[in-house]
């Protein structure tokens, strides 16, 4: 055994982004096969604005460029991007929705590590304000390759057919529509809804599941982030389904469905934009959690994660401040 002091080697950015790329892998995958290549074009898409406009922005800045373009936080950027929109959205919307995250969400901010807000979301929320009709439309399980393309570069959109509401889309229509008399129950025996989730975005939510594991496994990731928005998520819809089992749907639709487990383990685990302190981080993913699950089910969006991220990373500086572990050898709250 070799003697003290043990120090860990500290990881480039580089080896930390290519960790988070080969965790979306198994998410990406599974998407591909329920709903076809329309994810991967996306995803090349995303990350060749994310590039072009990461090199221009760092020439503009006189910046080397092949140093930060090299270190892949531009090309996570993208990959969340991409799998935040409907893989069928116009091909123009992926590139405006990049150029958002990277020229303004992070560049005019001063660039990697000085973004306040998570560009990705940024770009979502964006695109969901000004195009909302286009945002809401999701390809049916099984869509063909050419109509997955034409629909992305075509531009012919008779979508009535080939397209699918997502499960949470689907049980506010369905709760709205149907007014005092709708149930939960019922609305959750339609095509959208799987055994416990959306109907092949089970598999989706499963591999971004197994990758978000494989960051904690290589300690990209603590556990604070991920377990804090998990168990508020469960925790608020488990009380309101206890209340009111046939106005609200169960912890396993909530988590099984929409951008639950890719915000858990992708989105609030941002270094830059989250909260630092241990305790910290359990109050920013916790709240993220709850104001996610009050737009979901009282708001005008089917899932509000994006806007709660956004809103919470305006609280991270008065959450760190007030989360500081004390200072050894002296007590909590003491200067």
């Amino acid at each position: 055994m070799s003697h003290s002091p043990y120090l860990r080697q500290a990881r480039s950015v580089r080896q930390i982004m290519l960790h988070v790329l080969i965790a979306l892998l198994p998410g990406v995958l599974a998407w591909s096969w329920q709903f076809g290549v329309g994810v991967l074009v996306q995803l090349g898409l995303a990350t060749v604005t994310a590039v072009a406009a990461e090199a221009l922005m760092l020439r503009l800045r006189g910046r080397p460029v092949a140093m930060y373009v090299g270190d892949l936080s531009a090309v996570v950027t993208a990959w969340l991007i991409a799998l935040t929109l409907p893989s069928i959205a116009p091909w123009w919307i992926v590139v405006v929705a990049t150029l958002t995250a990277i020229v303004v969400a992070k560049h005019l901010y001063g660039g990697l590590g000085q973004n306040p807000f998570n560009p990705a979301m940024v770009a979502f929320c964006t695109m969901i304000v000004a195009f909302p009709a286009l945002m809401s439309q999701w390809p049916a399980a099984g869509l063909d390759v050419s109509h997955q393309l034409d629909l992305i570069f075509g531009g012919h959109r008779q979508l009535d057919a080939i397209t699918a509401a997502t499960p949470l889309d689907a049980l506010r229509t369905g709760l709205r529509e149907g007014g005092a008399d709708a149930r939960v129950a019922e609305i959750m025996q339609g095509s959208a809804f799987g055994a416990v989730g959306g109907a092949g975005w089970e598999w989706v939510v499963a591999g971004f599941g197994l990758g978000g594991l494989y960051l904690l496994w290589q300690r990209v990731i603590t556990w604070h982030l991920p377990l804090a928005f998990l168990a508020t998520m469960a925790a608020i819809s488990l009380l309101l389904w206890g209340m009111h089992p046939e106005r609200f749907a169960s912890p396993l639709l909530h988590l099984a469905s929409g951008g639950t487990m890719l915000a858990a383990f992708f989105i609030v685990t941002d270094p830059v934009s989250g909260a630092t302190t241990p305790r910290g981080k359990l109050v920013f993913a916790g709240g993220v959690a709850f104001i996610a699950y009050m737009i979901r089910s009282f708001g005008n969006y089917p899932d509000g994660i994006a806007f709660a991220v956004l809103l919470m990373n305006i609280c991270v500086p008065l959450i760190d401040m007030n989360t500081q572990p004390a200072v050894f050898g002296h007590k909590r709250g003491s200067r």
